[in-house]
């Protein structure tokens, strides 16, 4: 207990408690719809894409962050106007994926020296959080918990199925643009923690495991929301403990976690959009 308290006596630690803390909720309530509606293709995409809009404008002097929210923001736009066929959405996510980190690479080799502030992007850390990092984490929260108690119920009904949705009068598109928007707010708030390498196992790993405990699409985010705490603040402890990278041992935390729920239960089904709320 006293080591725990030391730890929590420490700015740093309890910079990082904090912003795993905000990004669970991030995690929860979007990474349930990426995996419900099979985005994480293109959340994968988003964020490789997102690396080049970060070496940009690092490069040309301006605030990294601002490059990757634009840069995401734009390639959101192109898979959801490729999202009518698969095969199509399948070829943009490649390519903007390639795109994306061939750029990011090329910008860094520009910059003169070292270019340590992308490097925190690519691989993650989530020890030097700014007090910036945790506004930002923040006001993400705040989005993302306002849309969805906005638009919830037409989100849910476009990530469950588009043509019964389409049939009831929603707008599909619109809704599916909005939720790959909202990923894309995600990635860019996550990749300060973990970086692009490893950022979609922090969105997939809470709501697989919460799939396999909960029933009801309510209980599942609240319980993927509960998951992803534990496996961040978990991980910060153990990375703090051993002397390890904080960002792969939050990943590995929550690979261990979803083995044994595997192990242990079946999946279940997928909660019925009434589930709703």
């Amino acid at each position: 207990m006293a080591e725990l308290a030391s730890l929590f006596a420490l700015d740093l630690f309890r910079h990082a408690v904090l912003a795993a803390l905000l990004a669970s909720v991030l995690c929860g309530v979007v990474g349930t719809f990426v995996v419900l509606k099979r985005l994480v293709a293109a959340s994968g995409g988003i964020a490789h894409a997102a690396f080049g809009g970060l070496g940009a404008f690092y490069w040309l002097g301006l605030p990294p962050r601002l490059g990757a929210v634009g840069v995401a923001a734009a390639v959101s736009l192109v898979l959801s106007g490729s999202s009518r066929t698969a095969r199509g959405q399948d070829a943009a996510i490649g390519v903007v994926w390639a795109v994306g980190m061939a750029i990011g690479l090329i910008f860094i080799h520009l910059t003169p020296g070292y270019a340590p502030s992308l490097m925190g992007f690519l691989f993650g850390d989530i020890l030097l959080v700014s007090p910036g990092d945790l506004w930002l984490a923040a006001v993400a929260d705040l989005v993302v918990i306002v849309h969805v108690l906005l638009f919830g119920r037409r989100i849910v009904a476009v990530a469950f199925d588009e043509e019964c949705a389409r049939l009831q009068g929603i707008r599909v598109r619109a809704y599916s643009l909005l939720l790959l928007l909202l990923t894309a707010l995600t990635i860019v708030v996550l990749l300060r923690l973990v970086g692009i390498v490893l950022v979609i196992a922090l969105l997939t790993i809470p709501p697989l495991v919460a799939l396999r405990l909960w029933r009801g699409l309510g209980a599942v985010v609240a319980g993927a929301v509960g998951v992803a705490a534990l496996q961040s603040v978990g991980g910060l402890l153990v990375a703090f403990r051993l002397d390890l990278p904080a960002g792969p041992v939050i990943v590995l935390l929550g690979a261990l976690l979803l083995g044994l729920v595997q192990l242990r239960r079946p999946p279940r089904r997928r909660a019925a959009p009434g589930t709703a709320g």
